[in-house]
């Protein structure tokens, strides 16, 4: 028996560029096709939408992600749920010697799954500690949308842009986390072997809405293939100042219970890292099959 009928549910808007919070739902409970289709047309809206209150378990997490499509296992086992993999831990934590899950992720702007050939449709993320400072919530997370900063752009710029191509990497990204120091591990041969350099357009055509959007980031864009090294620098120094403009941005406060999930194809984040390692932390995740850009 269906839980909830569509009209309970209720959509605000958190900003303008992106964000939107719905209410009246228990994700982890069963919800008829009606529900669930006014879900994903809010998403496809607003980008980024949030569940506040949730209270799942990791079966309730994955079963409620797969409605959006199958799921993936990150390539860092090490950090995927024993018992769940496809539940990646994020999280400060530190049990028996060993940190329960990455400590350091995503703390740049990046889109998830960028440096793969069919990267990510969606990520959602379930809260289960977040820190605090005199009562006050830390480690936010920063969303833009990458479609408006397209939009934004000159006829000019956009004309410019059309055609070209752009490598991404996760191994160049990964080598550059493990040189800052931190608990990031050399990787194996095999999870080298997962994820090879791969090309994508720089302009990007949302599978589901038809809108176009930027689709490089400093997290694992490493280059604009044909283009001289410092001219492809340059430029994607240029664009990555502008998608991460504040006129695209929402910035999401944490509470514990939150579910939040976001779409690769037009967004991309930046986790915050403004908590120490004695100011606990713990998200799980879930990350969504996508298609290849085109």
């Amino acid at each position: 028996m269906d839980t909830l009928e569509p009209t309970k549910l209720s959509i605000r808007k958190l900003a303008q560029p992106l964000g939107a919070e719905i209410t009246g739902i228990d994700v982890g409970q069963r919800m008829s096709d009606a529900t669930f289709r006014r879900i994903e047309d809010a998403f496809h809206e607003h980008c980024v939408v949030v569940f506040r209150n949730q209270r799942l378990t990791p079966e309730g997490h994955t079963g409620f992600s797969r409605r959006f499509g199958d799921l993936l296992v990150h390539v860092l086992k090490q950090h995927n749920d024993p018992q769940v993999p496809e539940v990646l831990v994020l999280s400060n934590i530190v049990k028996d010697g060993k940190p329960i899950g990455i400590q350091d992720g995503g703390q740049y702007w990046h889109t998830d799954l960028s440096y793969t050939a069919e990267p990510s449709r969606c990520s959602l993320l379930y809260s289960v500690e977040i820190p605090f400072e005199n009562g006050v919530a830390l480690g936010d997370t920063l969303f833009v949308n990458t479609c408006a900063a397209y939009d934004a752009l000159s006829e000019e710029m956009k004309a410019g842009l059309a055609g070209l191509k752009a490598t991404h990497s996760y191994t160049a990204r990964y080598q550059r986390m493990q040189q800052k120091g931190g608990t990031r591990v050399e990787l194996d041969e095999e999870q080298k072997k997962a994820v090879p350099e791969v090309v994508h357009p720089i302009v990007r055509t949302h599978p589901f809405t038809g809108r176009k959007s930027l689709y490089v980031n400093e997290g694992f864009t490493v280059g604009i293939v044909g283009m001289p090294e410092d001219e492809s620098d340059k430029l994607l120094v240029k664009l990555y100042e502008h998608v991460t403009d504040e006129r695209f941005m929402y910035r999401h406060r944490w509470q514990v219970g939150d579910l939040l999930m976001w779409d690769n194809c037009s967004t991309q984040h930046n986790a915050v890292a403004n908590y120490g390692p004695h100011q606990r932390r713990h998200m799980r995740r879930t990350t969504v099959r996508g298609s290849a850009p085109f």
